[in-house]
């Protein structure tokens, strides 16, 4: 049957009257009353019937009124964009691709937040090994996050915050003996933070505008292992400002102003398309936003 039917036959039922239940509808009596005539013919029944100036149910009547009312109650919560959604009841695995700096920063600060709404759902953090290809289109990432680059033509996307490089070496550098210039911060040999092995950027870019050069002694795949390397050497390598203090100091390591002018790093979040009304994703998405922009970033 025709849900508008039962729409019209739940307001007739409620409102005995041709009138009023147009009224509810929105529509004319005429059309309500063509709708009930459809009804009587459906049901078997005359549904309503005239008693002096107004109209009375029927039995049958009677006995469809909360049946129909409550099945229209359970269409509506069926059609409704995130009906019946409850975090305490979700019990899924989300899996996010992010930097290990960018990882680090924000994974215990969302795993207990999340577990406060949603004990039942689990995260898992990856890295950026499939970073520009079909991993979230293919499903095997529900969230890609840090510096969007290239990606599938209809994955959506939604920027969260910039964030500025700035340097970090040991506390006991020779760099801090003196104002850090560009001419000085390019002297010392640096550590470079690429999974590809890629040697140059923005920085070299900005550098060369000066005419400068760096030397980049060493190239690892990971901020973690370029901090680890920093505190043991007389290396530099980047990190992002006010990001991880305790870490920091912990390590024996100091920050420093990069002595160039860079544009900040754009920072988003990227998605597929058949998650975007998912309640229990955008639910996991508006968490995984409020924490970046809540770390520090």
């Amino acid at each position: 049957m025709d849900l508008n039917l039962l729409r019209v036959l739940d307001a007739l039922l409620q409102e005995n009257s041709v009138t009023r239940a147009a009224e509810r509808l929105g529509t004319s009596p005429a059309a309500v009353s063509r709708t009930l005539a459809r009804l009587r013919r459906a049901v078997g029944d005359p549904l309503l019937v005239r008693a002096g100036q107004g109209m009375v149910p029927t039995p049958r009547a009677l006995e469809l009124r909360d049946e129909v009312s409550a099945l229209l109650r359970g269409c509506d919560n069926v059609l409704r964009p995130g009906a019946g959604f409850d975090a305490v009841h979700l019990q899924r695995t989300f899996t996010v691709q992010a930097t290990d700096l960018i990882l680090a920063g924000l994974a215990g600060t969302l795993t207990e937040r999340i577990h406060k709404e949603a004990p039942h759902v689990d995260v898992v953090f990856l890295p950026e090994a499939v970073e520009g290809g079909p991993a979230l289109r293919q499903g095997w990432v529900d969230v890609e996050l840090g510096v969007l680059g290239a990606l599938d033509p209809e994955i959506r996307t939604r920027p969260l915050t910039r964030m500025t490089l700035v340097g970090v070496a040991r506390s006991g550098h020779p760099l801090f003996d003196g104002r850090i210039d560009a001419r000085r911060f390019a002297a010392v040999g640096h550590i470079g933070i690429s999974r590809h092995g890629k040697r140059l950027g923005p920085i070299d870019t900005a550098l060369a505008d000066r005419g400068l050069h760096r030397r980049i002694a060493v190239v690892v795949p990971s901020h973690t292992s370029a901090m680890i390397l920093a505190r043991d050497t007389d290396l530099v390598t980047l990190t992002l400002a006010d990001w991880l203090p305790g870490t920091i100091q912990a390590l024996g390591l100091r920050t420093f102003p990069i002595p160039l002018d860079l544009p900040p790093i754009e920072f988003g979040m990227a998605w597929h398309p058949r998650n975007s009304v998912d309640p229990g994703h955008r639910w996991f998405r508006e968490h995984l936003a409020e924490v970046v922009r809540g770390s520090g970033a």
